[in-house]
């Protein structure tokens, strides 16, 4: 116990003796300790960062690891916008038919289906040749009218336009699509009800016709179509009913993703050589300068 006594009296003794740092000596040994092992710490990121470096430059590389392409300085990007709106100066202008025009009537839309021709999209259905045609991302339409005379009097048409921006891909597959339709109902005869002089339904008969009266004549695709509509006749006797027969054309033109379906009114049109109206020639050019409006607003412009 004596023993123990003594040791502790030592131990107190040494204690006593002990020349303890000051709190400020206490401190800054702290902060260099603190900035030694951040440097530690970094040294140690930059190691292992360098070693994974060696091991990317000496690990082979083949098909199995393929990697992205890495664009060089000033290269292109490698996403260009894809332009949506189109712009009024798009479409025909009033100075670009031969013949006067009043108002103009227009309209815009998104996520609308490319409409070449209807009643010919409703012969294909029938025929189980359903066109698979392109649903647009943005488009424009507009109605060109008669100027008028009198007050009240009804404004005709003159012409309709659409121009649909499409996948540049889904636009060449149109045409495609269209073909199909005229191969098919080349021909075609429509059971309907037609209203007669007495406003009376009566069940008739009419017969269709559709071909291609003209190809690439302008922008990347091109076609003229002539639809041929006879008059109406009574399924029972044949007797005429309804409107007169008449002929419709439709010019369709693709430049880059953007295409256009022109209809013009069927008495604008000239189908004899003394008639007075647009003749073939005049609808071909109609088309040329509708490719030269959609130049500058296509995707890649011409």
């Amino acid at each position: 116990m004596s023993e123990e006594l003594t040791f502790v009296d030592r131990l107190h003794r040494d204690l006593r003796e002990v020349r303890w740092p000051e709190p400020a000596q206490l401190r800054a040994r702290a902060r260099r300790r603190s900035r030694r092992t951040a440097v530690l710490s970094a040294a140690t990121v930059l190691v292992v960062l360098a070693g994974v470096a060696v091991a990317v430059r000496q690990r082979p590389t083949g098909p199995a690891t393929p990697t992205a392409p890495v664009a060089a300085p000033g290269s292109a990007p490698a996403s260009v916008p894809v332009r949506t709106e189109i712009p009024l100066d798009a479409l025909l202008a009033p100075a670009d038919l031969p013949t006067k025009t009043g108002e103009r009537l227009g309209d815009t839309g998104l996520g609308e289906m490319v409409r070449i021709d209807p009643l010919l999209e409703s012969c294909g259905r029938e025929r189980d040749v359903r066109a698979q045609l392109s649903v647009s991302r943005a488009s424009r339409s507009q109605t060109l009218l008669r100027p008028t005379t009198r007050a009240g009097q009804p404004a005709t048409p003159v012409l309709s336009q659409d121009v649909y921006r499409i996948e540049p891909a889904r636009g060449r597959w149109l045409f495609g699509e269209i073909d199909r339709l005229l191969n098919a109902c080349a021909e075609w005869t429509l059971n309907a009800s037609t209203l007669a002089a007495d406003q009376q339904p009566v069940a008739t008969e009419q017969e269709h016709r559709w071909e291609p009266a003209a190809r690439d004549f302008a922008g990347d695709q091109s076609v003229l179509l002539r639809h041929v509509a006879g008059q109406p006749r009574a399924q029972a006797g044949g007797r005429p009913v309804g409107e007169a027969a008449s002929i419709e054309t439709t010019l369709v033109v693709r430049v880059g993703d953007l295409v256009t379906v022109v209809v013009p009114a069927p008495d604008t049109v000239a189908e004899e050589v003394d008639d007075t109206g647009m003749s073939q020639q005049d609808l071909l050019g109609l088309g040329g300068t509708a490719a030269k409006r959609l130049c500058p607003a296509a995707d890649a412009p011409c």
